[in-house]
């Protein structure tokens, strides 16, 4: 079997364990395994709801029911030429896909680009929110320098840096996963094509060119004070992260939560891939602390 035919069928594949539905008006794609309580997956950039397709089955074994969809620009989703591409737009648009999914309370986690964005769903639905889960991400975005901003910000579409092969194999490898032997190639080749998708990465430039114009982290502090939040929130970091070190934007974090301390595992930017057991159970970890929480009240 071919390279190229590997890669299609893990799209496929991908695509074939979930589903697609609409959320105001923009179609989006999920995944979602198990039958407990709701655990809302949010994605960062580059990556969609691929990242975190070994994650799902550890939380469903764990007895609650895995929810990770498509943000808009990215995965499966569509790329309109007219939807807010910003913060603010993106976690409105998590408002509506939560609505449309059924979802009433539910357990949240975030990830890189995905912090700020979920952070903004919890601002506009804090009492529905039943636990809040945080690895490797910022309040607010502004000049972070996200994987994938370097080749992106030479790129224009399909040319260019951005939609070289083995640039962005490179790219994931060295800033995301710590064991190599752990992610196959087709892997990484497959989070390519879906972020490329149908308008040869247009949408994720589109996010790309939001985050850098605007900073909405003081919005957010009350979101992830664990102090006054009416949910458990925890913090979980890659040691080797190099997008956002542990030692500067995990402190900030952490003094941002007022928490203790955080875990750190032994990862780069993507524990989702080669520590997807450590970081399922993290996450099972606090939303079973948010699980006690609501039967106590």
């Amino acid at each position: 079997m071919s390279h190229s035919t590997q890669v299609t069928e893990v799209v496929l594949a991908h695509r074939d364990a979930g589903r697609f539905f609409r959320a105001n008006g923009v179609g989006s794609f999920v995944r979602t395994e198990g039958a407990g309580e709701p655990i809302v997956l949010v994605h960062g950039l580059p990556t969609s709801s691929f990242l975190y397709r070994r994650v799902l089955p550890e939380l469903a074994a764990a007895g609650f029911q895995g929810v990770a969809f498509d943000l808009p620009g990215l995965g499966l989703a569509e790329r309109p030429r007219d939807f807010d591409y910003s913060i603010s737009g993106l976690s409105d648009w998590c408002v509506s896909a939560v609505g449309e999914l059924g979802l009433d309370t539910f357990h949240l986690v975030v990830h890189d680009a995905g912090g700020p964005v979920g952070f903004g769903l919890a601002a506009r639905l804090k009492h529905r929110i039943a636990s809040l889960t945080i690895f490797d991400t910022v309040l607010g975005a502004g000049r972070i320098p996200f994987p994938g901003e370097l080749l992106a910000r030479f790129s224009s579409e399909m040319s260019g840096p951005f939609a070289s092969k083995l640039a962005w194999r490179e790219l994931m490898y060295r800033v995301g996963i710590e064991d190599r032997t752990a992610v196959s190639r087709a892997d990484i080749d497959a989070y390519r094509i879906l972020t490329l998708g149908s308008d040869g990465g247009w949408g994720y430039l589109q996010i790309m060119s939001a985050l850098r114009k605007t900073d909405e982290s003081a919005r957010y502090l009350d979101v992830v004070d664990s102090r006054t939040a009416p949910y458990p929130i925890d913090v979980a970091w890659g040691a080797h992260d190099r997008v956002l070190p542990v030692g500067s934007r995990g402190a900030a974090m952490l003094r941002a939560t007022g928490l203790p301390a955080m875990t750190v595992i032994p990862a780069k930017h993507y524990p989702q891939e080669d520590r997807f057991l450590e970081v399922a159970q993290f996450i099972v970890q606090n939303a079973r602390r948010g699980t006690r929480l609501s039967a106590v009240e």
